[in-house]
């Protein structure tokens, strides 16, 4: 199964342990974390579906590609990190 981080940053508005997730895809992996804190789609997808542009996603050290529908594969080795962007000069 697939191991699912949220950064601690994430985790002072919403309470997001990391865990398991049986999931082919990212965006199945964020489903299998909806399904447990409902909350937490709010914060991690705008309203189109698409990650909110102060995210990032790592798929074992890789940023995700598909931003807006999530399809960038995982393995059942993978490890999947949500982070904050961090922007500024």
């Amino acid at each position: 199964m697939a191991h699912l981080f949220f950064a601690a940053s994430i985790q002072r508005h919403i309470p997001t342990p990391e865990r398991e997730v049986a999931a082919h895809s990212v965006g199945e992996a964020l489903s299998a974390a909806f399904t447990e804190e409902p909350r937490l789609r709010g914060y991690i997808l705008d309203d189109q579906g698409g990650l909110r542009k102060h995210l990032s996603i790592f798929v074992d050290g890789n940023p995700v590609r598909d931003r807006r529908h999530l399809s960038d594969a995982v393995t059942q080795d993978s490890r999947i990190y949500v982070v904050q962007a961090l922007s500024g000069g």
